[in-house]
């Protein structure tokens, strides 16, 4: 087990996607990987995910539906300023269009999208398209 418990989601989600499967387990839980589990589910790269308690840090079950194409933590978690998406989406992402930034903000986890038109800035987290 590595120190970074995101990274190691992340790259769950990503090899189970590579090798076709339809569901993966993502062990230990967090409150953070809830978060961005949470953002891929509401912009469709992932189907359903439910927290399982096994009684020690709990685990979640994710139903991955083929969406993603490539997801990576962003180390290290580079401070953007709220005028500076459009360099860092270019560095991380295809297009604005075809994928996202997860960003860490005062007002909290959100898109790169979200971020911009709240004008605001936070760190990258990670990325997928």
């Amino acid at each position: 087990m590595a120190n970074d418990p995101l990274a190691d989601a992340i790259n769950t989600i990503k090899t189970h996607e590579m090798l076709g499967k339809s569901s993966c387990t993502i062990k230990p839980a967090s409150k953070l990987i809830k978060e961005v589990l949470m953002i891929f589910q509401q912009h469709k790269y992932l189907d359903e995910f439910e927290y399982i308690d096994d009684g020690k840090s709990g685990s979640f079950k994710v139903q991955l539906n083929g969406s993603v194409n490539d997801c990576m933590v962003i180390k290290p978690r580079f401070a953007v300023r709220k005028d500076e998406w459009a360099k860092w989406e270019q560095r991380y992402i295809p297009s604005p269009e075809f994928g996202m930034l997860i960003v860490s903000t005062p007002q909290g986890l959100m898109t790169n999208a979200d971020a911009r038109k709240k004008r605001i800035g936070g760190r990258l987290i990670a990325y997928v398209y």
